[in-house]
């Protein structure tokens, strides 16, 4: 058991019961002292972030604010209810360096997050550098969906992530999105194309990698293997979805080619649910975003429960934060209808499939950037939707109530104007 003593008698003590789990904590406040014992690491960060939130909004200035700051006598034992708590940020339609994608670490893991999925490539850009493959950055990279300028992480700028996240109790997972989305790569590189010839960038319409062609694993094999040595997570997201430029026979092909490549460089596959048309070994995990009632996607959760695939809950209609909140919201998509922020909240991942329950690994909140070329508009959209679906990922369905929720979310308001996050005051929440 260590204990370690810090400024103003808060003691965090690490070696917990083993109820607590590798995240869960308790917290216990007296009128002499507080508390927080855990088994594991993670859980004592999380304990000081549930500290944190007890403390009054000053608490997140950057400056020397006054005092005396005081706290409840509380005591609090909590364990998660899902172990896969998630946001997905895009990063390849526009590009964010790497200061932003780190706030949003330290924005998601305040409210308990543990999983950031980047999706690094698509059709308007390539955002990681490859080495033997220099063009898929510096050129596949050179623009984006507004056709500015673009960018691309360095293999030392997206280390720097993986290890800023990780002092946060995050796992960053990386996507290379495939057959489909490929757009920036085809252009990059000519060979990669069926017809030997490479189209412009941003060109218009659907894209297909060549299937058939040797290079084409040859060029993931590299991909995925320098992407693989930089990423101590378990996973590598090979993308799948929308690949309607390959024939069914053709995209069943690649998928498991490219899912033995991610096992031989010792990781497991994920990819969004349509992967399930191939192949999959246990190991793998399916994001989920069809929405509520689709029934050929919910065909494909069910392949995923029969081969024991876990399914992580994105639902289009839930939790894409790129959907705007109502029609009076000023950016955004609504394809999959308005998002509200009690519609992000009020509902359950246990449920939204039928059947699937118990292979449901947790929560995922999208957010892609097509039409969000600032940062201003990533933090507009995520918050105050991307709390709710971490108390979601976090806390047991009995204790969800929404008229419970609004009050406690219109008091972080109040911290969001200190950390100078941009939101939206939805008309639900009584700011």
């Amino acid at each position: 058991m260590t204990t370690t003593g810090l400024p103003g008698d808060i003691r965090l003590t690490l070696g917990g019961p083993q109820s607590l789990g590798t995240e869960g904590y308790r917290l216990t406040v007296t009128a002499v002292n507080v508390d927080i014992s855990a088994k594991a690491e993670a859980g004592l960060f999380y304990g000081v972030q549930t500290l944190r939130q007890l403390l009054p909004a000053k608490i997140e200035a950057k400056t020397v604010q006054s005092g005396p700051w005081t706290v409840k006598a509380v005591t609090v034992q909590d364990t998660p209810r899902y172990a896969w708590r998630g946001a997905m940020l895009d990063v390849a339609r526009h590009f964010f360096p790497v200061p932003q994608v780190e706030q949003y670490i330290d924005l998601m893991s305040m409210y308990k997050m543990n999983t950031l999925h980047l999706h690094l490539s698509d059709n308007d850009g390539w955002r990681i550098d490859i080495k033997s493959w220099p063009r898929l950055a510096r050129y596949g990279g050179s623009t984006d969906a507004s056709r500015g300028p673009g960018g691309f992480y360095t293999q030392d700028d997206y280390t720097a992530i993986v290890r800023y996240a990780a002092s946060r109790h995050v796992t960053i997972v990386p996507e290379i999105d495939t057959p489909g989305h490929v757009t920036a790569a085809l252009a990059s590189y000519a060979p990669l194309n069926c017809d030997g010839v490479a189209p412009p960038l941003l060109n218009p319409g659907w894209s297909s990698l060549c299937v058939p062609l040797d290079i084409t694993y040859k060029w993931l094999d590299d991909v995925i293997g320098e992407l693989a040595a930089i990423t101590p997570g378990d996973y590598i997201d090979i993308g799948g979805d929308e690949a309607v430029n390959t024939s069914a026979a053709d995209y069943k092909y690649f998928v498991n080619r490219v899912q033995a490549i991610v096992t031989a460089h010792g990781k497991k596959l994920m990819g969004w649910h349509q992967v399930e048309a191939a192949d999959l070994a246990g190991s793998a995990v399916a994001d989920y975003w069809g929405t509520a009632g689709s029934k050929d996607d919910e065909a494909l959760a069910k392949v995923a429960q029969n081969r024991g695939n876990k399914l992580v809950l994105s639902p289009a209609d839930k939790v894409y934060l790129d959907m705007k909140y109502d029609a009076s919201t000023p950016i955004g998509q609504d394809w999959a209808g308005y998002n509200s922020v009690r519609d992000s909240y009020d509902w359950d991942p246990a449920t939204f499939v039928p059947g699937v329950a118990d292979d449901v690994a947790g929560v995922e909140a999208p957010l892609w950037t097509d039409v969000f070329p600032n940062w201003d508009d990533v933090q507009f959209m995520a918050f105050p939707r991307l709390p709710g679906i971490a108390e979601i990922g976090w806390s047991a369905q009995r204790t969800h109530s929404w008229d419970d929720y609004r009050v406690r979310l219109a008091a972080q308001g109040p911290r969001w104007d200190v950390l100078g996050v941009k939101y939206f005051r939805s008309p639900e929440v009584p700011w």
